[in-house]
């Protein structure tokens, strides 16, 4: 079966945001040419956001959010708020929904501050535009300096096409996430990917950190091996030529290491996407943390997917016994698939997250900002498992950023020289 959708974690995030009843739903349906969204005039009628993807030329695959509106009140309407605001936090595009024929109110004019605040791509679509516009919310648009509106009558639908292509246009002013094997690889070199498929392998299918590599590897004009665990030491054996590199699944470090020679450049598929999504030089310091953890730390493991756990989950079964077997001193963890708030962060000593490939590289950037406001350490599931399987600092050497740290002068070679550092205290602490 051949894969016929982009992951939402991979499409362009565009954030439909406003008052409750300014037309956020009907131009939803307007862009799409179809009833996505639920319209009524009864306030509040969107509640959590709504998602629909679209392919949107040049802009390529994006994910439209039609969202609740920012002046929603009461207990739940504070939460629905909440959810806005977090899907605007990591949208790329943020359109700015807002009545032609009412004055600005307060909540909007807080809204389109801060959206013009960060630099990212902003438009306003000016809706009920079949109604006289109103003067006081002309010269508030005047005011903020935003150039790129469009007018939009939602129930003759003139102005959708034009709000299509102000969203095309924006494709150069995005940036789009790199590839899991950015800088690693060049034209025609094969590289050889180790895929175990156990229990936890979705039938029919590869995950999809497995399938972003082999269809990067494509894209760069490279050769892809992929073989089972079992069957590496034959197949590597039969190569002609040395791959570039290997890659393997984080639970079979172990094996891999030992059927490859100990100058192969190795590392594993949720390493690269630790490093397309995050920081690693972030998730590095958390594992030289664990070292100094107190005895009975809280320690929380972080997923960002509902998946069905299996008898041996590698979050809530495989990390805790390796942490047990391999710390120092005895801790206790959480499971969740939600960060907690600041004040229950802090009760944690260590958070470990999987690599967060249902989550856009924002969203994560901005998970571990907030981890790290907290003052807590924070690592990632494929750090943690080089780290116990005795493969730090080999799975992180090949990334060309901590290669070439020392060409930028004496502040580089500060970097480089406590980078390394790290990593032999890392290593030492494996080997203890």
């Amino acid at each position: 079966m051949i894969a016929n959708s982009t992951p939402s974690s991979e499409r362009v995030s565009i954030v439909f945001a406003g008052l409750r009843n300014s037309g956020k739903s009907s131009l939803m349906n307007r862009l799409f040419q179809r009833e996505v969204s639920i319209v009524s005039a009864t306030p509040g009628t969107t509640t959590d956001p709504v998602v629909r993807p679209i392919e949107l030329g040049r802009l390529g695959p994006a994910a439209v959010h039609d969202t609740a509106g920012i002046d929603d009140d009461g207990e739940l309407g504070g939460l629905r708020v909440e959810r806005t605001r977090a899907a605007l936090a990591s949208a790329d595009v943020r359109v700015l929904v807002t009545r032609a024929d009412l004055a600005p109110s307060p909540a909007e004019d807080g809204l389109l501050a801060s959206l013009l605040s960060d630099g990212r791509p902003t438009l306003v679509a000016l809706t009920f535009d079949d109604r006289p516009s109103d003067a006081a919310k002309e010269a508030w648009l005047a005011r903020s300096g935003i150039e790129a509106t469009v007018r939009v009558d939602n129930i003759a639908g003139r102005g959708a096409a034009e709000l299509r292509e102000r969203l095309v246009g924006l494709a150069d002013r995005i940036d789009p996430e790199p590839g899991p094997l950015e800088d690693l690889v060049r034209e025609n070199e094969l590289v050889l990917l180790v895929t175990p498929i156990d229990l936890g392998a979705p039938k029919g299918r590869l995950i999809l950190p497995q399938v972003e590599s082999i269809r990067d590897l494509l894209d760069r004009d490279c050769a892809a091996l992929v073989v089972k665990e079992r069957e590496l030491s034959l197949f590597y054996s039969m190569l002609r030529q040395r791959p570039s590199l290997v890659v393997t699944d984080s639970q079979a470090f172990s094996k891999v290491a030992a059927d490859i020679p100990e100058d192969q450049r190795l590392t594993s598929f949720s390493i690269l996407l630790a490093r397309k999504k995050g920081d690693l030089a972030t998730y590095l310091a958390g594992i030289d943390a664990i070292r100094d953890l107190p005895e009975g730390a809280k320690i929380l493991v972080l997923e960002a997917c509902s998946h069905h756990r299996q008898a041996e989950d590698l979050g809530t079964v495989k990390i805790p016994r390796l942490f047990r077997q391999l710390a120092p001193r005895a801790a206790s963890f959480d499971f969740s698939r939600e960060l907690p708030g600041p004040e229950a962060l802090r009760e944690y000593g260590l958070i470990i997250t999987c690599g967060g490939c249902m989550r856009t590289r924002r969203e994560v950037m901005g998970q571990l900002a907030r981890i790290r406001d907290a003052g807590v350490a924070v690592t990632n599931y494929g750090i943690f498992l080089a780290w116990a399987n005795g493969l730090l600092p080999r799975a992180v050497e090949i990334f060309p950023e901590y290669r070439l740290l020392g060409r930028s002068g004496n502040g580089g070679r500060i970097v480089r020289d406590g980078l390394h550092r790290l990593l032999d205290r890392v290593e030492d602490g494996v080997q203890q």
